[in-house]
């Protein structure tokens, strides 16, 4: 009888069909077995879950990325953004998916009288990945906006955007009125209103991040050859420009696009 034990296949092929699970199961399946462990670990495996254009990016990083393995590669950009383009963005990768994952910097963004000491201000903070981020000191017309080519990100995906900031003590008129929310790629829109106040009930909520910072989903999207196909630009904003009323207080640190769970709508 011929040996039909899955330890007889190449290693090559075996590599190839664990290509098809995903980094968890990847790491599960080396305590199998020493052959097992062995492929698990092999640079083949594990540059099949890295971006095809990954040397392209590591390129554009303001530090150089030190790395002894595919493996090792993978680890790091999924725990530790990395800041690419001069400071304006930074790259990961979804440890779960191993989709793409970028935020823009404030730097990257537009906004309104950003370039007005009298209304905004830039500044350092220790807990934010860019070496700077703003800080809104008084406006009446709030507008944030962003985008970024379709290209960049990983095809068939679901993906949201995330205005990231956060709250100073002094923060004033951010709930008296909602501010406008919108995503927009492909002739494809979504909007909503969100209030920039923990404590409103409200049909985007206000979520505490990992790293201390406050979010707010601007919209979601889908990539693939149609919608969000690869000439498209995915276009967000954030605005609250009805109102009249002054406000300040928000520390802004960009705007985060990454993965969403599957959404059927898309499907």
């Amino acid at each position: 009888m011929a040996n039909t034990r899955i330890e007889s296949l190449p290693e090559e092929c075996m590599a190839h069909i664990l290509s098809f699970t995903s980094p968890r199961d990847v790491c599960r399946s080396s305590t199998v077995s020493l052959f097992f462990q062995e492929v698990a670990d092999s640079d083949q495996t594990w540059q099949k879950f890295l971006p095809s254009d990954y040397a392209e990016i590591l390129s554009r990083s303001v530090h150089e990325m030190k790395f002894s393995s595919m493996k090792d590669l993978f680890l790091k950009l999924s725990s530790t953004p990395l800041l690419i383009d001069g400071g304006l963005k930074t790259f990961s990768v979804e440890k779960y998916t191993n989709k793409k994952c970028y935020m823009l910097s404030t730097k990257e963004l537009s906004i309104t009288w950003a370039n007005n000491n009298l209304n905004w201000c830039r500044k350092p903070l220790l807990q934010s990945r860019f070496p700077e981020s703003v800080e809104l000191i008084m406006v009446s017309w709030l507008e944030i906006h962003g985008k970024i080519g379709t290209r960049m990100l990983s095809s068939n995906t679901i993906y949201g955007a995330y205005l990231v900031f956060q709250l100073a003590d002094r923060a004033f008129g951010l709930g008296t009125l909602p501010s406008e929310v919108i995503v927009e790629v492909g002739g494809y829109k979504t909007q909503g209103s969100v209030y920039l106040k923990l404590g409103n009930e409200d049909q985007r909520e206000l979520c505490v991040r990992a790293d201390g910072w406050l979010e707010v989903e601007l919209g979601e999207f889908y990539i693939n050859d149609g919608i969000g196909g690869c000439k498209n630009e995915v276009k967000m904003w954030l605005r609250e420009i009805k109102g009249e009323h002054l406000k300040g207080g928000l520390l802004v640190e960009g705007i985060e696009i990454r993965p969403k769970a599957s959404n059927s709508k898309y499907m």
